[in-house]
């Protein structure tokens, strides 16, 4: 088995282990959010990762994690966010009638559902971007398909919370999905750009925000 094969077959063992046993989570159990995002998720999600990287003998940079274009990383994902954060304050007014900041995170104000976020985006991006993503677009040589597949699987993970979790209605569901697919598209672009796993943690938070708005 050549090196890209053996890549192509460790990036689709994770993705079906990721599709399944989340998947198989969201359905039979729900922990509290902060419970699930920052301890159950990471676990999850994190552990395989770094089984693969001594199996395929490289270390945490290969999955983006570096100081290196840090700045640009930051610029860059603030740049492109801004549009989420734009579309997220827009409809929130659209759906109170005011800008109420606080209408879907409780009484509790910002600072726990964000730094939930970075929880979040942490675990997410260093699983899609920094390794999947990352991975199939060396195996591949082209950014886009890359991009493309690794989104389509991103929307596949989030379809049991849309439906079990969250019980949108068709409609919302669809809407939903799109959008993940749409946000796994830029921030694989914006990790393209930088190789910094932080671009696309940055841009994860930024895109969060309305995602909580359709809750």
């Amino acid at each position: 088995m050549s090196k890209k094969e053996k890549i192509v077959k460790n990036i689709t063992i994770y993705a079906i282990f990721i599709l399944i046993v989340w998947g198989f989570y969201r359905v039979l159990f729900k922990l509290p959010d902060n419970i699930e995002e920052t301890i159950l998720k990471p676990i999850i999600w994190l552990t395989p990762l770094f089984f693969l990287l001594k199996k395929e003998k490289l270390g945490i940079p290969s999955l983006g994690i570096t100081l290196k274009n840090l700045f640009p990383a930051i610029y860059l994902s603030l740049g492109l966010g801004a549009i989420f954060a734009i579309e997220a304050i827009f409809l929130n007014f659209l759906k109170y009638k005011t800008f109420n900041f606080g209408a879907n995170i409780g009484e509790g104000g910002l600072m726990l559902p964000l730094l939930v976020s970075f929880a979040t985006a942490i675990s997410e991006e260093v699983s899609f971007r920094g390794y999947i993503f990352n991975r199939l677009w060396g195996v591949l040589n082209n950014e886009w398909l890359a991009n493309i597949l690794t989104s389509f699987v991103w929307a596949l993970v989030h379809i049991p919370v849309t439906v079990f979790v969250w019980k949108l209605s068709l409609s919302a569901a669809i809407l939903y999905l799109f959008l993940t697919f749409l946000f796994g598209l830029g921030s694989a672009f914006v990790f393209a750009r930088t190789k910094n796993i932080f671009s696309s943690v940055f841009l994860h938070v930024l895109w969060q925000w309305p995602i909580i708005l359709f809750r």
